[in-house]
């Protein structure tokens, strides 16, 4: 099947992260002819990064003009400042209306500083949160995500969250399946579990410690079934209170969350790629009705199930097919 690649330009600013740089290529060139990854610079030429090399780009700032979704890499914290300056101000400006516009780490504050991100919901790396505020308050930051979807404007936080990001471009555009074969082939997780929280610095459990794993495995695999604190504690051959804590340290947030999250993951999944019906799913997820898989996904994504089906079944379901696989610990 043919595809019309979409059009992916990454804008590299002096300073950049040369890791964060190629993510976007990386990722989304990965996903089977469907996106056209191009780099830019300011003023088309070379530029500085934060290592001891610069690189050469083959656009200028007339690719901006084309692009169908802008990613913004990061750029070296000493560099950061409230106003936008004037040549990148016009830049950002050049951008066509309705561009879908992705930012990564300390990209946002380039966003922020140019007006993009007023009364829309944020992220950034968790250690910048603080200046980030004060600097825009008219920003909903939230520093314990690894990226907010708010449409047209997509925020992420440090580093490896631009993967998350790039593969949750995929999953929206193409499906799940798609977004796990990219996954596969670029050796990462489809999704990962917590947020931000679980990288802040905090002691490290102990190394004798047993660990919460194996039974996140176990609930991922009986997630049909009720699954109560005191039957993961159990599992884990722990007390309730040491389980909670553990997990909170490995994951970032608490196993009744991370519990909401895999099922309604798993939702997604089935509403994807199957034709059950909404309380069929429901039951085979973990959630004791059809009324609570619908709160829950409204909750995590702001559709229902059938809104989300109609969304995704002409582009990737097909009746019958296989659930794609479950999202890895």
């Amino acid at each position: 099947m043919t595809h019309r690649a979409h059009r992916v330009v990454v804008l590299a600013l002096d300073g950049v992260y040369p890791f964060e740089l190629g993510i976007a290529s990386r990722v989304l060139g990965s996903a089977e002819g469907r996106y056209e990854v191009l780099t830019c610079s300011v003023d088309g030429l070379p530029v500085r990064t934060n290592a001891d090399f610069s690189v050469t780009v083959e656009h200028g700032p007339e690719a901006l003009r084309t692009a169908e979704t802008v990613v913004i890499p990061p750029y070296d914290p000493a560099r950061l400042a409230r106003e936008v300056p004037r040549e990148i101000r016009a830049v950002l400006a050049s951008i066509p209306s309705g561009t879908r516009i992705v930012s990564i780490c300390t990209g946002a504050f380039l966003l922020a500083g140019a007006g993009l991100l007023d009364g829309r919901p944020a992220t950034t790396h968790w250690s910048l949160a603080d200046i980030f505020r004060s600097w825009f308050p008219r920003v909903a930051l939230d520093p314990d995500v690894l990226f907010v979807d708010d449409g047209d404007v997509l925020t992420s936080a440090g580093a490896a969250s631009g993967v998350d990001v790039c593969l949750h471009l995929v999953r929206k555009d193409h499906g799940a399946a798609v977004a796990n074969r990219v996954a596969r082939a670029c050796v990462v997780p489809p999704w990962r579990d917590g947020g931000q929280a679980q990288y802040i610095e905090q002691p490290v459990p102990e190394a004798t410690a047993n660990g919460t794993s194996d039974t996140r495995q176990w609930a991922l695999e009986n997630l049909h079934e009720p699954l109560t604190l005191r039957e993961l504690a159990d599992h884990a051959r722990m007390s309730l209170r040491t389980f909670a804590r553990r997990f909170n340290e490995e994951v970032g947030i608490s196993p009744g969350r991370w519990l909401i999250q895999q099922r309604v993951a798993r939702a997604r999944q089935l509403l994807e790629s199957t034709d059950l019906p909404v309380d069929d799913i429901a039951g085979h997820v973990g959630f004791a009705t059809g009324t609570s898989l619908r709160q829950h996904l409204h909750a995590a994504i702001g559709v229902s199930p059938l809104a989300y089906r109609r969304t995704f079944r002409g582009q990737v379901a097909k009746p019958g097919a296989a659930a794609p696989d479950a999202a890895p610990l």
